[in-house]
């Protein structure tokens, strides 16, 4: 693959991406959902919102709620920091900690450091994880650093470094690595090998020799002439999940790199440094445009936040007591390639879509309380006669969270068979947990492996041409989850609907006490139709709609970034769907007045009561809507204790 040269057309493919927070509109300061503020931010606990705890768990399917401003793991973190900002484990075998996923969890005792590597970076010879300091601004960082090897990083870390400001570490064989690699590039250089964005250029110009003495000025010129995002600046998580995918994908080696380049990278996590990066700017064929915006803070340009301020690169460095780097041949190509943006916000989204699941089965199960739903379809003996993807999984969760009350027995429902939206919703969430599976897999090697065109093959001495930059099975795992998530929107809102019909729910019409003399619920109907509308425009297949790059050489891209953009917003609307479901399903529970709720929907009908009235005379409900959408549905105690109850039947 090839491209523009310094400044025209493109590296590796991309020319515009997408990748915002909530609506493409929330500034640097805020997280990506919903104008939370992003550092000093919750997020759900340690736990897989997708069913198991999230220990040992290397994927995005397992891990917990992130994008709406939850805390991963509840710690404070290392300080201490080296000049750059980063530590090097030895070992990643871990004590008895909570903490890192993968089972990478630091040990309980101080950080031990004794050596210092040539770029400065503390070498820790055991993983000794700190135990309460804090990062300034209030954020309240993560009591254990991530370790990141080039390997194993999970969506758990991901959430840690970008929502909760842990700290990172580089394992200990990650520098002498890259060492390694760098030498096959200090020597084609030497030798004035023809290698692709090396000595020559790039793009159109593949075939133009750089001068020797120029090679190092055109890494600048590289970063420079491909900071070409525009739009509002990306949430300072997505940021830190972008930078922190990039550090671990180079970490994996292959990209040539100087090693005190990647220690920069990690010197701006760990100082809370955060690159000014417009959300428009990548199609998906490397992340170039935008995360060239990264590079020029690396160099002492550009704009970066940095205490709650925006400031000039350099400035930012200094305040951070940060230097710029000089960047020597290949650098500046490296600083910008690989499709970590998608890889990051991906990340985060998966996270998030693991909560919203778990949450879209708790609120059906209240529904089902209300509607007295029949439970025969979730039998397992049933199930097992067409094993669909997932749909066993889900309804022992939804039986799960009904145990304790009346509707484990079929005998208590009101109907024989029930509306398609309650019969099979152990169908649909089913399929949403198999998209999870889906995007899972597919992240996991853009999390942690080698995105860089050309790559250095170091046992060969060798730098061959690559198409690791390009992302068609991630791109197409996003538009698979978006689509998911949709089908899981359309029977919420038929839920909903279902519950105001007496006809069909035998409760008074709109669950007013006053029945059809009032409105009721009803126009909260059109709410929640409106938020399915959105959810359904966003849904529309990316990956199918490839943008074109660089002189006709760059003929293809996946549109990575924006499927992992857009799934954040879906997610929040998501959430305020189920919003409206739960409020109705709580009155619908008042009225059907069971003798005995299951623990899930009793939890849940309890949250909502607590903080909103049953609705007696027609009032306001969208205020109450956002009450429970804010207060229930992302409460931290709320959702660990709904987990419990899933992860029991998983």
């Amino acid at each position: 693959m090839t491209s523009g040269l310094s400044g025209d057309s493109d590296v590796d493919g991309g020319t515009t991406s997408v990748g915002s927070g909530i609506d493409g509109r929330t500034p640097p300061g805020d997280s990506g959902v919903d104008g939370q503020a992003p550092d000093g931010d919750s997020v759900a606990d340690a736990r897989s919102p997708h069913g198991a705890p999230a220990t040992g768990a290397r994927t995005a399917h397992g891990s917990p709620a992130v994008v709406d401003g939850r805390t991963p793991s509840g710690d404070p973190a290392v300080d201490g920091q080296t000049p750059f900002g980063d530590s090097v484990i030895d070992r990643q075998a871990a004590s008895g900690d909570s903490g890192v996923a993968d089972g990478r969890t630091p040990s309980r005792g101080p950080v031990v450091v004794d050596r210092q590597t040539p770029f400065g970076d503390s070498v820790i010879d055991r993983q000794a994880a700190s135990g309460d300091s804090g990062v300034a601004d209030g954020h309240t960082p993560s009591r254990h650093p991530v370790v990141v090897d080039g390997r194993s990083l999970s969506c758990d870390d991901v959430v840690a470094v970008a929502h909760h400001g842990a700290q990172v570490a580089l394992a200990s064989d990650v520098l002498p690595r890259l060492a390694r690699d760098r030498a096959v590039v200090d020597d084609v250089v030497d030798r004035q090998v023809p290698t692709y964005g090396l000595t020559t250029g790039l793009g159109s110009r593949s075939s133009y020799a750089l001068p020797r003495d120029e090679l190092a000025e055109f890494s600048v010129r590289t970063v420079r002439g491909r900071a070409n995002a525009v739009g509002d600046p990306l949430p300072v998580p997505v940021v830190r999940a972008a930078v922190l995918a990039r550090v671990n994908g180079i970490a994996s080696g292959g990209s040539g790199v100087t090693p005190e380049i990647l220690s920069r990278l990690v010197a701006l996590l760990n100082s809370r440094v955060h690159p000014v990066v417009p959300e428009v700017g990548s199609i998906g064929a490397s992340d170039l445009c935008q995360m060239a915006h990264v590079g020029l803070v690396v160099i002492g340009e550009g704009r970066a936040e940095f205490g709650g301020e925006v400031l000039d690169g350099a400035a930012a460095l200094r305040r951070a007591g940060l230097t710029p780097a000089e960047l020597g041949p290949k650098d500046g190509h490296v600083l910008c390639s690989a499709s970590p943006l998608a890889a990051g916000q991906g990340a985060l989204a998966l996270h998030e879509a693991g909560a919203v699941l778990m949450l879209a089965q708790s609120v059906t199960a209240l529904t089902f309380e209300g509607f007295r739903a029949n439970t025969s379809p979730l039998d397992a003996r049933v199930l097992d006669l067409r094993p669909a993807p997932g749909q066993s999984r889900a309804a022992r969760e939804l039986l799960a969270l009904l145990d304790g009350g009346e509707l484990g027995d079929p005998r208590h429902a009101r109907r024989v068979q029930d509306p398609v939206s309650l019969r099979c919703a152990a169908q649909v969430h089913g399929a949403l947990h198999a998209a999870l599976d889906f995007a899972t897999a597919a992240l996991e090697p853009e999390l942690n492996g080698c995105g860089d065109n050309p790559v250095v093959l170091a046992d060969t001495g060798e730098i061959v041409s690559s198409g690791n930059f390009h992302t068609p099975a991630l791109a197409l795992a996003f538009d698979t989850l978006a689509l998911a998530l949709t089908q899981t929107a359309a029977i919420s809102a038929e839920r909903m609907r279902r519950l105001l019909n007496p006809a069909v729910s035998g409760l008074s019409a709109n669950l007013s006490p006053y029945g059809p003399e009032r409105s009721g619920f009803a126009p909260l109907a059109k709410t929640a139709q409106a938020l399915v509308a959105e959810i359904r425009m966003l849904s529309a297949p990316v990956c199918t709609d490839p943008r074109h790059g660089a002189d006709a050489v760059e003929d293809d891209s996946t549109n990575a970034a924006l499927g992992a953009r857009r799934l954040t917003t879906m997610l929040v609307r998501l959430r305020q769907l189920l919003a409206v479901e739960a409020l109705v399903a709580a009155q619908a529970v008042d009225l059907a007045a069971p003798s005995a709720l299951g623990r899930g929907p009793a939890l849940l009908h309890r949250a909502i009561r607590e903080l909103v009235p049953p609705l007696d005379d027609d009032r306001p409900c969208g205020a109450d809507v956002e009450r429970v959408r804010c207060d229930v549905l992302e409460s931290d105690d709320v959702q660990n204790a709904l987990r419990a109850i899933v992860e029991g039947a998983s």
